[in-house]
This record gives C-alpha cells, structure tokens and sequence, in this order.
C-alpha cells in the first residue's frame, strides 16, 4: 500500500470534499481516503498494483474537480483576485442597490427624487438601467454558474450550485418582466428583483475572500516552518567557495557556513568549532556546541565560529522537511469527531434545494399565486444555507492545533492523535531516558565485586554497563561464554566460575550472593513539575521500568509518582498497558526505546521522546521534539483546546442552518413576522463562515502551553 496526499482544486463546500471522496473511494484498490475542505487535498492509501494514481485523478475530474500537480501548500493562495473581484462586482452592485431602493424614499436621499420620476416616466429605462448594471455582476461571478450548473446536472449539487440557481431565478425572472414592460405591462415594474442577483453574488464574494484570507492564517504554522530554511549555500569546490541554490546542493558536497548564518542542509561537521542556536528545531533558548564529526540541521543557526560540514540530508529528507511533512499529513488528516459533519454534508445540497423548492410552491399557492413572493422565498432558502461552514468546522481547528503543537515543539501525526488525547486519564512513563537522564552513575558498591562487574558489563551495550565501567579504572578479567538474557541480566565464566549480574547490579558467583553496585539515574530537569501538572489535570501517573522495584520506586518517589509498575521485561510492557485499558482507562504511554515500541503502538496515545530511537519515534502518534515532559501536559492540554473549539465551530456550524433554513423559508411570516430579503441572507451566510473563521483564530491566539 502506498500513501499520496493530492491537491484538488475546484473545491467550494462540504459537499464538495463528500463527492470527491466518494469519487475516489468507488475505486478499487483504494484502501482509505480522506479529503480535507480546508487543506484542499486528499490523503490516499491505495494499491499501486491495482489502481493507478492517474485513475484516481480521472476520478476526481469526473465529479468536477481538478488534481493539482504542485506541493506548494494551500496556504499560499493568493487572495489579491478574490478582492479584484469584489471591487469590481461592487461597482455595479452598490449603484445597483441605491438605484432600486431610493424611489422608494424619493425626498429623502439624494437623486431619490429623479430615480423615482425616472421609473415613474421611463419604466422601461429604469429596467434596462438596472438589467445594464446586473449583467458585469454576473459576468465578474461566472464561476458560480460554470461550477454550480455542472455539479447540478451530474447531481453532485454544492454550494455554487445553490447560489447559481437562486441568482439565475431572480435573474431570469427579472428579464421575463422587463420584456412585459416592454410590451406595455407595466404593472411588471413590481416583479423586477435584478438587485437580489447582483447584491447576493457581490456578498457571497466578499465572503469567500475573507474566508480563504482566513483560511490561510490558520495555516500559518507551516509558513513559517518553511520559511525557515536558507535559499542559498556556499559550497567549496577545489578550494573555491561559490554561492548556490539550496536546492542545487548535493549530498556530499562541503559547506561553509559562516557567523550569524543559516545551516541550509543537514550534515555533519568537518572541521571547525561553533556554538548553533537549534531552538526552532528543540525548543531550547540555549546554543548546542558543534565540532567535528557533530551532527547539524538545516534552517538552525550559526552563531559563533566559521564551520565546514558535508551534506549529508537534503531537500525532504532533512529533518525541518520531515517536521513540515509531519505537520502537513496531520493537518490533512481527519478526526473521528467529523464523521456526523461529512455523513450531513453528502445530503445537505440536495436537502435545502428540495427545502427551497417546496418553501417556493408553498407560498405560491398559499398566496394566491404570488410568483414574486414566491421567488423571494425560493432564494433566500437557497442563499442563507451554509454548507462550507459544516465542512470547516473540524479541519480548520485541527490545522490550528497541529501547528500551535509543532510551535511548542510537539508533532502531532494525525488528527485521530490529537482528539484521543483529551480522553487520558492514565500516563505511563518509561524510567531510563524518559523520566530520567538516560546516562546513570554509580553511586556505591556493596561488597568486593566491582571488578566483576565491569569485566562483565563490557560486553554489553546497557546505559547501566557502560556506567560501571566508566567508575571502574582497573584491569579486566577474563570472561567466558557470555550471555545476555533479555530483561533478566548478563551471564558468564570467570576463573572458571560463573559470574552473573542480575537486575539491580546484584552480583552472583556460583550462585550465591556476594555483593551488589548501586547505579543511580537522575530525573530530567522539569520531571517533577510534568508529573505534579498531570496531577491538576486529574491524570493518574503510573511509571513503568525493568528495573528492580528498589530502584524504580525511589526515582519515582523523586518526580512524585506513586504507582510503579516495575521489573517488568520489554515485551511484557504491552500486556501492563493493556490491563489498565481493561480497568477503563485510557492510556497515553510515553517512552524512547526500542523496547517501547509496541507499547506505544497498544497504548491509546503513543508519545515518545524526540531524543529516542527512530523506532519509537514511529510507533509513537505524538513525538515531543524537545524531550522535555512538561510537553505531555501541554499535548494534553491543546488536545482539549482543539476538541472544544471543534465542538464550538459544529454547533454554530448545524444550529446556524437549522435556525437559518426555516426562517429564510417564511415560519416567521406564519406567525405575523417579516420575510427575510435574499440579500440579508446572502450576507447572513458570508457571516457564517466569517464567524467560525474567526472562532478559529481566536483559538489560534490562545494559551497551550503550560510552563
């Protein structure tokens, strides 16, 4: 199986991204796609064997949308046209409005008087007056009609289409009457609505202006993150240095990068000593000391000497690329909480149309075969619905929390991660290298064993081992027959006898006891404080180590853990986190080892150390670039600021149009109320959208994280 994220283009509503998917799904051979309204694009896993990718773009231009060939991210879209538009169709809209309304006030505004002698003399002037006006309107939203009228007839209907339909209404029925006036009729003058077709697409213009503005601020995360990394390098080729284009550069070539500058690739140091600011990559204010054979990263900078490394990862392999593509799949990617908005958003279209059509032939016959009032309410039904408001709710939140995560040095891989966090009750840490340092040091030794024990730890690759045999400064004995028992310890023969070294450094010859080698592992800076947060939050914290419960349980006692799960070997760690899933819990496991892999794959989050093993960082669905713990609070904190603005944005999202929708169809006017003008409902959807926009940016702005 293969994963491909594809631009689509084309897109305008929830409704849209529902018939693309289903488009790409009725393929076979794709496993699962998700489109995304917000990003614009579509996270595939198909088999290339069976289905071809170009078939799946046939796919998408079937239903009407087009498969972008860029990886430029959505975020760059440019709204300079989108206002050009505006502009322009405000022009003719503005003019269009006055001129309809004023001769209804003819003393009171100006020219009112005129316009109202105008229609009164000329009615068939004052029609082609405001039919001249309402023409570039329609011209200037062409898109609406050539979207909106396609997408009707292959009945995958979406917003475009209820906005084509309503304008063509008023439109066509404008010009039916402006012909009776000229034949004579002039009692028609009271059937012209061009100023409904003109002002609703002028509104719903400015409405997708703002909304794609919007849209690309709560992608800014990735904008920045991109715009992090140099365009230029200086390369030294036979003793010359040369400037070129970042994107020339090649691995092996030698790079020069001088006080003040940005590393434009990742390698590793040749020659020369520095101080490098990596704070963009971890999140740590402090300078990181470089020399030879030091490993560097792309986009960081050089703040002290003059350094020359050789390239050795380039363009998406570099790690600022890899935390981009994390950030980007995560933003594309869907939460489960979406699933009641997608499941609306496939009938929603074809429901409000049969709502509008219904509501219009109602009060047709309801008022006496009132064509015009009956019309009135045929498009405001189909201007005020908001189908894009249910298709921005999730991901627009979800690309916000991804990236104020990434900010805060927390890469959260898919948006499912990031929803389940708010549901821990339950953190289990690994001990060695997550709570603690990872680098442990001999404290005391119990008996004449010490040079036992290092001839035994040298053959083995323990952070423990290579402790004992830092503190030991003697002569080896000779080992033989030596083996490790995964989890239990190291074995073999000295002088003959078998020597073992059993979990807590306990030291048997022949076997009995004969002394022991206390190993102790400070806690990272700011365990302690990650711990008693979790608490506040009501998170149960449990550590888990194959340690001896001796030494577990006074590191736990250090960072203020109370429940220790310990002397628990490496592939009996899933079977601990499965029985506290079996108590009801949920659990986040956060760990850095290989060891903890399949912990982290079985717990409901996986959470691993940015300091581990790329194994873990893998199986892991949130990864805390700073391997600092005070990020797990915070995953969990935005996590519940992600969730609630979720909810926020779909309760606005269903309560607007199922408040709207009746309305604009005359339940008011039932009861003695007004009729809603199609215009204030064209606004009042542009509002929609607007508003959840800005519920987001709110979000945006506030607080996650929690040092």
């Amino acid at each position: 199986m293969e994963n491909y994220t594809l631009k689509i283009g084309g897109m305008t509503c929830s409704s849209c991204a529902a018939h693309a998917e289903k488009a790409i799904k009725r393929l076979t051979g794709v496993e699962s796609v998700s489109v995304n309204l917000a990003t614009e694009s579509a996270a595939i896993i198909y088999d290339s064997k069976v289905v071809r990718l170009q078939a799946i773009k046939m796919a998408i231009k079937k239903v009407g949308f087009v498969p972008i060939e860029s990886e430029q991210p959505f975020m760059n879209v440019k709204t300079g046209g989108l206002w050009t538009k505006f502009i322009l169709s405000a022009v003719f809209a503005l003019p269009l409005l006055y001129i309809d309304m004023a001769p209804m006030a003819p003393f009171a505004l100006p020219f009112s008087a005129n316009l109202h002698h105008l229609m009164e003399s000329s009615p068939l002037l004052f029609a082609i007056l405001e039919l001249l006006l309402t023409i570039p309107v329609i011209c200037i939203g062409y898109k609406f009609y050539t979207v909106g009228f396609p997408a009707l007839f292959r009945r995958n209907p979406n917003m475009d289409s209820l906005i084509a339909i309503g304008t063509s209404a008023a439109f066509l029925y404008s010009l039916f009457n402006t012909i009776l006036i000229a034949l004579g009729n002039i009692e028609a003058m009271d059937s012209l609505y061009y100023e409904t077709a003109g002002v609703v697409i002028t509104l719903i213009l400015l409405g997708e202006t703002v909304e794609v503005y919007s849209k690309g601020r709560t992608g800014e995360s990735i904008k920045k993150l991109m715009g992090l990394a140099p365009n230029t390098a200086f390369v030294l080729n036979d003793g010359i240095e040369k400037e070129i284009p970042v994107e020339e550069v090649k691995i092996g070539d030698v790079i020069i990068v001088k006080p003040g500058s940005k590393i434009p690739v990742d390698g590793v140091v040749l020659n020369g000593n520095t101080a490098i600011d990596e704070s963009m990559l971890t999140g740590e204010s402090m300078p990181v000391d470089k020399q030879a054979d030091d490993v560097v990263y792309a986009a960081t900078i050089n703040t002290t000497g003059t350094i020359q490394f050789r390239a050795e990862k380039i363009g998406k392999d570099t790690a600022l690329a890899q935390i981009i593509r994390l950030v980007e799949n995560a933003q594309g990617s869907k939460a489960p909480i979406a699933k009641l908005a997608d499941v609306v958003s496939g009938y929603f279209v074809p429901i409000v149309c049969s709502i509008a059509l219904v509501a219009g032939i109602a009060w047709f016959f309801g008022t006496g075969g009132d064509l015009g009032f009956a019309l009135t309410v045929f498009v405001s039904v189909l201007v005020i619905s908001c189908p894009c408001a249910m298709g921005l709710a999730t991901p627009t939140a979800i690309m916000v929390g991804t990236g104020k995560g990434a900010e805060h040095g927390v890469l959260i891989k898919s948006a499912a991660a990031l929803e389940t966090a708010h549901k821990i009750d339950t953190v289990v840490f690994d001990k060695t290298g997550t709570i603690t340092e990872g680098k442990p040091e001999v404290v005391s030794v119990e008996g004449d064993v010490l040079q036992l024990a290092a001839s035994l730890e040298r053959y083995s690759e323990h952070p423990i081992a290579k402790a004992i045999c830092a503190h030991y400064d003697g002569d080896y004995l000779e080992v033989n027959n030596f083996n490790a028992v995964i989890g239990q310890g190291i074995e073999g023969f000295i002088n003959d006898k078998k020597v073992e070294i059993t979990r807590g450094v306990r030291v048997l010859v022949d076997g009995e006891y004969v002394g022991r080698v206390v190993v102790s592992d400070k806690p990272k800076k700011n365990s302690d404080v990650a711990v008693a947060r979790l608490k506040e939050m009501g998170i149960e914290t449990v550590m888990i180590t194959g340690d001896n419960r001796e030494t577990a349980e006074a590191v736990a006692k250090k960072v203020g853990i109370s429940r220790v799960l310990a002397e628990v070997l490496p592939k009996d760690k899933t079977d601990e986190i499965k029985r506290l899933q079996a108590e009801g819990h949920k659990v986040a496991m956060v760990g850095d080892g290989i060891n903890d892999a399949p912990a982290l794959t079985q717990a409901d989050v996986g959470i691993a150390v940015g300091s581990g093993t790329d194994v873990a960082i893998e199986s892991a669905d949130i990864v805390m670039i700073r391997s600092d713990l005070m990020d797990v609070p915070t995953a969990v904190n935005l996590s519940k600021l992600t969730i609630r603005n979720i909810k926020q944005n779909l309760f606005w999202a269903f309560g607007y149009n199922i408040l709207c929708i009746p309305i604009a169809a005359g339940v008011l006017h039932l009861f003695g109320g007004p009729m809603l003008n199609p215009m204030i409902a064209a606004a009042a959807m542009s509002f929609s959208d607007i508003f959840l926009l800005l519920n987001v940016l709110r979000f945006k702005r506030s607080k996650v994280n929690l040092k």
